[in-house]
């Protein structure tokens, strides 16, 4: 077997067996930061969604490590991904946005760089990226930026482009504009947000969700609730 394969067998499998994310980080430090980038972008695609999501997770402490050492070639990971959300890569994108986000939240000087990018990605102007699960991603990857980014991507108008994706005909999409709206808030426009909301449902579908925590099961539906829940509480009445 090549090395290459090996390594990838061996990432997988930790990514396979992690009980949580502490131990995940902790193993994932064992190895030099740059032989972890394919796997961890290769593990996007895995049949199990929770192993999706935890290569994810991983790629944004590993890819600070790399900036760390080097910026230039934290770059080129950013760049990677950017190229698989290019039309003309041909492919699918599954998971490059979440990890673009996760990546800019693990380092400064990259969210600098690269925030007003993963903005863009909704921007009619921009990049705007029209494939619903692209879509899940980018609101997803605003949400995830804005628990540490918040001030800068209100700066980029970052609520303001999501907005229309609030009547986006997939409910995954919908719900996690909410969820990204909660931690942008507060914001001017926040009644908007309620107001478009305030009789939207999801489906009783249960999904695997990182929320920046913790990777856990969730319902639509609950996860709807909780975000519509954490947006009016940072929205002061006068900012409705």
């Amino acid at each position: 077997m090549s090395r290459v394969r090996e390594l990838k067998r061996e990432v997988w499998g930790l990514l396979e067996r992690a009980p949580d994310l502490p131990v995940l980080y902790r193993e994932l430090e064992r190895f030099p930061p740059r032989k972890l980038v394919s796997p961890l972008i290769g593990a996007f695609c895995h049949r199990d969604e929770r192993v999706r999501w935890l290569a994810i997770a991983g790629l944004g402490p590993t890819v600070a490590r790399i900036a760390r050492e080097d910026l230039e070639s934290a770059r080129v990971v950013i760049r990677r991904l950017m190229w698989m959300l290019n039309e003309e890569s041909g492919g699918m994108a599954w998971g490059a946005p979440e990890a673009m986000a996760e990546c800019l939240f693990w380092h400064r000087g990259l969210a600098e760089e690269y925030a007003h990018i993963l903005v863009s990605y909704l921007r009619p102007d921009g990049n705007m990226l029209e494939y619903p699960p692209a879509q899940r991603g980018v609101a997803w990857g605003i949400g995830r930026l804005a628990q540490k980014k918040r001030e800068e991507l209100l700066a980029l108008e970052a609520h303001g482009y999501l907005f229309p994706l609030l009547d986006s005909p997939d409910e995954r999409v919908r719900v996690f504009s909410a969820w990204a709206f909660s931690f942008l808030a507060p914001f001017d426009g926040a009644e908007r947000v309620l107001a478009g909301l305030k009789h939207a449902e999801a489906p009783p579908v249960r999904i695997v969700f990182f929320d920046g925590e913790n990777l856990r099961e969730v319902e639509l539906g609950v996860l709807l609730r909780d975000s519509l829940e954490r947006l009016r509480r940072a929205s002061p009445p006068a900012r409705r």
